[in-house]
């Protein structure tokens, strides 16, 4: 699976545990909502280490970028609080990162 597709679907697992977590703790859902929030953390895991990257630590610090755009759809999906021009202008700036960080050319 690319890191186009990967990443994407790594978020949204990694937000959507982190935000059972949130609404259990801060928001006063049922405890239950930790069972699958530590399934979607789990399944983020998994998700990033299947990035093809030489290093982890690479892989890691591109998915930061795609992280910080979803984060900001789903504060604008989930929370219904739409992004700033502010907000856009520094994810579009993580994201060229992100594409620097995995497409540069590289010894082998």
């Amino acid at each position: 699976m690319p890191a186009a597709l990967i990443y994407p679907l790594a978020a949204l697992a990694e937000i959507a545990g982190c935000f059972a977590v949130w609404a259990w703790w801060r928001s006063g859902a049922s405890m239950f909502w930790l069972v699958p929030g530590v399934a979607s953390l789990a399944l983020f895991g998994w998700l990033l280490a299947q990035v093809e990257a030489g290093f982890a630590g690479r892989a890691f610090a591109a998915y930061g970028g795609v992280y910080i755009a979803a984060s900001l759809l789903w504060m604008w999906g989930a929370e219904g609080q739409r992004p700033d021009g502010w907000d856009l202008a520094g994810a579009a700036l993580c994201l060229v990162g992100a594409a620097i960080i995995l497409a540069a050319p590289r010894a082998a």
